[in-house]
């Protein structure tokens, strides 16, 4: 089931072409990859203790103990690296400062890209990771492994897209290659009606700040 369909400019965030469509052919709210955390099979080898003399019966239980941390040690580094990984993996990691335009629309770049920039009508490509203000994730190309295409600037996406792409107000243009997080008010995302709303409930509450990381690839 497509989720947006058809929607005028004006009130669409989502292109018709279901650029942004939250439901792909019939399958549930695409999620980015989850990072699990899968710790390796360790075996630890203990080399048998010397026959314990009479005065030593202790010997064995330390010997156990001192294998016990260290595979205790060797299992919590390992969990370290995994989730110091994971979190490098995801978009959207702390530290970038944002700047706000005077329309509302904030943007930090992440990685300023070094190829030439998107011109109004052009058909270029785009991932993307589209977050609410809580930190829910509500749709991202990334986990269905193709970038979204669309022709920038007219309308076909919602105007924070179009404004955080081309330049706007003090907003420079991405370049290509490179990486921008957007932070859309409402005014430039949805408005008062929301978006995915079904039964009273809605993906994408009305009066939304909604969060974009942005990877522009180029020219589609």
């Amino acid at each position: 089931m497509e989720f947006f369909g058809a929607m005028t400019t004006s009130t669409s965030v989502f292109p018709s072409s279901s650029l942004f469509s939250l439901h792909h052919s019939g399958s549930p709210l695409a999620h980015p990859r989850r990072h699990h955390l899968r710790f390796p099979r360790c075996r630890a080898t203990v080399q048998p203790a010397s026959e314990p003399s009479p005065t030593n019966p202790g010997l064995h239980a330390v010997g156990r103990r001192e294998a016990s941390l260290s595979l205790a040690g060797l299992l919590f580094t390992r969990l370290l690296d995994s989730t110091a990984r994971a979190a490098d993996e995801q978009p959207g990691s702390p530290g970038c400062a944002l700047t706000v335009a005077p329309s509302g629309l904030a943007f930090c770049d992440r990685v300023v890209g070094s190829g030439p920039e998107a011109t109004q009508g052009q058909l270029i490509k785009a991932h993307y990771v589209g977050r609410l203000e809580n930190g829910a994730v509500f749709d991202s190309s990334y986990s269905r492994g193709r970038p979204l295409t669309f022709r920038v600037g007219v309308g076909e996406v919602i105007k924070g897209w179009d404004q955080g792409i081309l330049g706007a107000e003090g907003i420079p243009p991405m370049l290509a290659g490179g990486k921008r997080t957007l932070k859309l008010p409402p005014e430039l995302a949805y408005g008062i009606r929301g978006a995915g709303c079904k039964g009273g409930s809605c993906l994408i509450p009305p009066n939304s700040t909604l969060l974009f990381d942005v990877e522009f690839i180029g020219k589609a």
